[in-house]
């Protein structure tokens, strides 16, 4: 199934930059009068769907089930609302980087291995999709991991190697929402 939407992605994209949080009802009012969100009401999406922009341009894979209840349930990284940024490369944020990026802070303590460990499956769920929907960026992800691991052995970086070995994804960093809504934009 496609669904194609009437807003220019790319445009919308230039708009939005990394601080808009959602939370400012002010923001949200203009961003949404200069790019308007493209469908009318509502529509139910429950069959695997490709949702595209006026230009074609991919926005989002819809693909239900994906993710078993079993593999769902099984990763229990935490059950309490919030969000949880996991990186083995983060820079400190709000702060000019100035410095080598670290491992983030949730991979630093003692629970950091079992957060890995819970986090492999879905990851490699997420490759697999990635591998085939846009081969270009798993392969470019794949080398800058690489790199990234022989900066941290060269620069000695602490704990970066051994979280690299565990990292499951092509992306550097991956923020888990938990029983939390994230605005709408």
């Amino acid at each position: 199934m496609t669904v194609k939407m009437q807003i220019d992605i790319a445009r919308y994209s230039k708009l939005i930059s990394p601080k808009n949080t959602g939370h400012n009802d002010e923001k949200e009012e203009k961003l949404l009068e200069r790019c308007p969100p493209g469908h009318e009401g509502r529509k139910l999406v429950d069959k695997p769907a490709t949702i595209l922009d006026a230009s074609g341009t991919i926005i989002a894979w819809y693909l239900p089930d994906t993710l078993t209840e079993t593999t769902q349930g099984s990763e229990n990284v935490g059950s309490t609302p919030g969000c949880i940024n996991l990186s083995p490369a983060w820079f400190q944020q709000g702060h000019e980087n100035l410095s080598d990026p670290e491992v983030s802070a949730s991979l630093k303590g003692p629970s950091s291995k079992n957060i890995l460990k819970a986090i492999a499956r879905p990851a490699a769920i997420a490759l697999a999709a990635l591998r085939v929907m846009h081969p270009q960026q798993y392969f470019a992800g794949l080398r800058a991991l690489s790199h990234l691991g022989d900066k941290a052995v060269s620069k000695e970086l602490p704990q970066m190697p051994e979280t690299l070995q565990y990292w499951a994804s092509v992306f550097n960093s991956l923020s888990i929402i938990s029983n939390w809504e994230t605005p709408n934009h």
